[in-house]
Parts: structure tokens; C-alpha cells; sequence
């Protein structure tokens, strides 16, 4: 089976619809997922971006285009009540699930739809502390174990190259790895998997284009 990696913030709504979609997306491939949550946040900062939500026009069209996206799926989501929040919490708590800090699918589903069905405010603090009731975290979410190793899975996408989330991980036999970004980056990688010829020939590609004019930050 190959492995792959999803790299994701449940802050994102495009996180959730690549979650949701995965299985029928990867349908009749041999996979075995691993889901690492990072701060989507730090991302943002270390590649010099803003996020989606602030930049005012993009924000109203990412909330329409999600409504859109769930409707074609036919996925039963709303966007929470306050958008964006702090996700750290519910990083933390994912990554408090398990002892080696990967949650499994289960742990994952049950927090991106506490975000992103029903509309109430994802970081509330009643709704919270349902949640974490309800997951039962094997560790403390305050621990500094805990903390660290939030800070220690940004930094690792970091260095792989991942730049916005959901990310999928793909490995290559050269033993480097191939990253796909977007919910609408999923039949690509299904692609890729299947062995389409296509990415041996045309992947690196862009690493022959040159750098005309670059913009002053």
C-alpha cells in the first residue's frame, strides 16, 4: 500500500471537503493515509501569505464557493458562526488522541465536522469541552509534549515544501515525495497513484522555468 500523507488545519473548509471526499476520490487505489495536523497559521507566516479570510473579497468568495463544492457533493456543511478562529485547540486535542500524536480518521472526522456542520462557533467553549468528552484524548492538550509536537509537525511541512492545506503527500520511488494542494488537487493524485505516465514525464517540469520580474514584499 502506498503511504500518503494528508497535512491539514481543520480551520480550512477545503480541508473537510478533500477529507470527505477522499475515499470515493482514491476508490480502487492501495493507500494507507496518515493525518498530520500543522497550523495552517504558521504556514502563512513563514511563506510571507495571507490567508484566504483576510482579504476581503476572497474570503466572501471562498464561502461561496464551499456552499457550492458541498452541494455538488451533497455534503451537509455550514460555515461556523465566526470564521477565522483560533484552531489550536482543536490541533492540540487531535494531536492528544494518540500517544505518537496521529489521530485516526474517526479522531479527524469528528473534529472537522464540529467546525464545519451546524454553523455554531467552532471555538466555543462549551462546545469544546463536549468535544473533548466526547474523544477522550489519551494525553493532556496543554501538555508541552503536546504543544511541541504542533509546533514540530508545522515545521516539518515547512521543509517538505507544503505552503497551504489540505496538502496530500505522495511518496516517489526516487524516495523524494510529490505534494498535491487543494481539495481539487484530489483527482490529480488519484491520478498518481494509478501510475499515470503522465508525471514521469511532466512533473519537474516547472523547475525549468525562470524567474522573470519578482515583487517586492
Amino acid at each position: 500500500m502506498t503511504p500518503i500523507t494528508f497535512w491539514f488545519d481543520p480551520i480550512s473548509p477545503y480541508a473537510h471537503l478533500a477529507f470527505e471526499q477522499l475515499p470515493q476520490a482514491l476508490e480502487g487505489c492501495s493507500y494507507v493515509v496518515e493525518y498530520r495536523p500543522l497550523l495552517f497559521a504558521g504556514l502563512l507566516k513563514h511563506w510571507g501569505q495571507l490567508g484566504p479570510a483576510e482579504i476581503a473579497p476572497k474570503r466572501d468568495w471562498t464561502y461561496r464557493q464551499i456552499a457550492w463544492l458541498a452541494h455538488r457533493q451533497r455534503l451537509a456543511m455550514e460555515v461556523p458562526a465566526v470564521h477565522p478562529f483560533n484552531p489550536l485547540p482543536l490541533l492540540r486535542l487531535l494531536l492528544a488522541c494518540a500517544d505518537d500524536g496521529r489521530p485516526n480518521r474517526l479522531q479527524c472526522e469528528t473534529v472537522l465536522r464540529h467546525v464545519w456542520q451546524g454553523g455554531a462557533p467552532a471555538d466555543d467553549a462549551a462546545r469544546l469541552a463536549e468535544l473533548g468528552a466526547r474523544l477522550q484524548p489519551r494525553r493532556d492538550p496543554q501538555s508541552d509534549a503536546v504543544k511541541q509536537q504542533l509546533r514540530e509537525n508545522t515545521e516539518a511541512a515547512v521543509a517538505r515544501g507544503v505552503f497551504g492545506v489540505p496538502t496530500l503527500e505522495l511518496p516517489r520511488a526516487d524516495g523524494g515525495a510529490r505534494l498535491f494542494w487543494g481539495f481539487d488537487a484530489l483527482d490529480m493524485a488519484a491520478a498518481c497513484l494509478r501510475g499515470d505516465p503522465w508525471f514521469a514525464a511532466h512533473w519537474d517540469a516547472p523547475a525549468q522555468v525562470g524567474t522573470g520580474v519578482t515583487r517586492a514584499r
